[in-house]
């Protein structure tokens, strides 16, 4: 792997705060940090985005937030909305979960409606699709790819960080050699330093998703 510099890796970070309990000032702290460090976007929850856009404004920080999270069971119609409102409120990517259950019980024409309709209502803005790796056998990680390839989205994403289990390099491997080299993927849940952060890279991850961005680059000696 090319060895990165701090700036390169800050750039495919995507600076996390989905608590439930998060607060304005938090939020207006992590759109700070974006600015000093040079993150991908910060990740926040539907109701900040027009606040986040406002404290992001003329800069090159993407706004990114989270459709039908954490669970993925809202209605194709529900999740297609809240892509919408986010986009129009300031939204430059859109990181949805799947149905879950849809997938598992091999209903594949929902799932990829479910993605094909929040990718329609994004109206050009990045859509990752997160797919929840750990509820998912191999087979079914490799279906969940395919479909979001299939439906129009960015990137496939590992995890929302709030089920069993978080981004492993396995799955990572396994993404990427599923959608190759026309998708982007995102690690996401449970990287908390910098080896975690190389290892997703290593096994194919274009972008991370991480609240702990800062003690990561930290770690960094250039």
């Amino acid at each position: 792997m090319k060895t990165l510099d701090k700036k390169t890796l800050a750039s495919m970070i995507d600076h996390t705060m989905l608590k439930p309990a998060a607060t304005s000032g938090q939020i207006r702290q992590i759109c700070k940090e974006a600015l000093e460090y040079g993150f991908a976007s910060v990740c926040i929850n539907p109701c900040f985005v027009e606040f986040a856009a406002n404290e992001l404004k003329g800069s090159d920080i993407k706004v990114c937030t989270v459709v039908g999270f954490p669970l993925g069971t809202n209605s194709t119609e529900t999740k297609a909305y809240e892509a919408e409102k986010a986009v129009k409120d300031g939204a430059r990517e859109v990181d949805m979960v799947i149905n879950v259950g849809a997938l598992k019980e091999g209903n594949l024409k929902y799932c990829e409606n479910d993605i094909a309709q929040v990718v329609k209502a994004s109206k050009g803005a990045l859509v990752k699709v997160i797919i929840e790796t750990c509820l998912l056998t191999d087979d079914e990680k490799v279906n969940a790819c395919l479909l979001s390839k299939k439906a129009g989205a960015g990137f496939v994403k590992t995890s929302t960080g709030f089920a069993s289990g978080g981004a492993t390099v396995g799955d990572v491997y396994l993404m990427r050699k599923t959608v190759g080299t026309a998708m982007g993927v995102k690690a996401s849940g449970g990287i908390r330093n910098l080896q975690d952060a190389l290892a997703m890279i290593e096994a194919g991850a274009t972008r991370l998703g991480a609240s702990s961005g800062i003690a990561i680059i930290d770690e960094m000696s250039t």
